[in-house]
């Protein structure tokens, strides 16, 4: 089977990240969008996160009928902080009949040679770079392959903010996550939010 990794802090996960999963799982060679649920990114604070638990239900309820997109906590299982490069190799070992693929925006695309042994990332896994605003891509490469995905002007610090705001986050992320985190009265308090 053919796996796109969507990795992410999903914090919360919304509709964009939704649009760019299904998008993909319907206009590319992949079987199944997976979304790797990251408890700490290296190039994040920790402190702006939602616990990863919490985040991972948050992904479960808004794909929960999707039989095209999973979640994954496989990185809750590993080091921290998590390098898409370790959790790569940990896959192919324990999943050898899949192929795996790297999802990502052109913006993340051009930051990769700040991942973990990124050349070697490259040489061994094809990335599926959906275009962003601003972060175009010329340089060919064998293993790249640019998709043109809908996307939509939403962030989670935004919708973050909005919940802070005590304004609306209907439509931008499924009722069953505005639900979830309703109920529970997630990002009321404010987080340290990372340097932009």
């Amino acid at each position: 089977m053919n796996i796109g990794l969507y990795f992410g802090s999903f914090n919360p996960i919304h509709i964009g990240h939704l649009i760019i999963g299904s998008f993909v799982a319907n206009n590319t060679n992949i079987d199944q969008v997976w979304y790797v649920v990251s408890p700490h990114n290296p190039l994040k604070k920790t402190s702006t996160l939602l616990n990863e638990y919490h985040r991972l239900h948050l992904v479960q309820l808004a794909i929960e009928n999707d039989p095209q997109l999973k979640v994954s906590d496989i990185e809750f299982k590993l080091p921290r902080p998590s390098y898409t490069i370790d959790t790569l190799t940990y896959l192919q070992e324990k999943y050898p009949s899949h192929s795996f693929s790297v999802i990502l925006g052109s913006d993340s695309w051009q930051n990769l040679s700040k991942w973990k042994n990124s050349d070697t990332l490259v040489k061994n896994y094809p990335f599926l770079v959906y275009q962003r605003p601003g972060f175009l891509i010329n340089e060919p490469h064998q293993n790249l392959t640019v998709l043109q995905a809908p996307l939509l002007e939403i962030s989670s610090t935004r919708i973050r903010q909005a919940i802070r705001d005590k304004k609306s986050i209907r439509y931008l992320v499924p009722d069953t996550v505005r639900d979830e985190i309703e109920s529970n009265s997630y990002y009321l308090r404010k987080l340290e939010e990372p340097p932009h």
